[in-house]
């Protein structure tokens, strides 16, 4: 999924940049405080990428498995 939006660069104190609202910061799995590299290519564009990705721990996948196989059991059944 691929999502665009026009933002402007605003002045903040004596800088430059970009506020990025809740939305995209949570489409991007991002929050305050969070460490991003920040790219410039070729031709102006700029990426911008968490420093460490969202990880999901070992417990938390597997309970997370556990719960889903549990809650679809019958249809799991039923498709294999």
């Amino acid at each position: 999924m691929v999502l665009r939006m026009v933002k402007t660069i605003s002045k903040i104190g004596n800088s430059q940049g970009i506020i990025f609202d809740s939305a995209l910061l949570q489409l991007a799995r991002l929050k305050v405080g969070d460490e991003v590299n920040v790219e410039v290519h070729a031709g102006g564009t700029i990426t911008v990428t968490p420093v460490d990705p969202a990880v999901i721990d070992a417990s938390t996948a597997s309970a997370t498995a556990r719960r889903l196989i549990e809650t679809n059991n019958e249809l799991f059944l039923r498709l294999s």
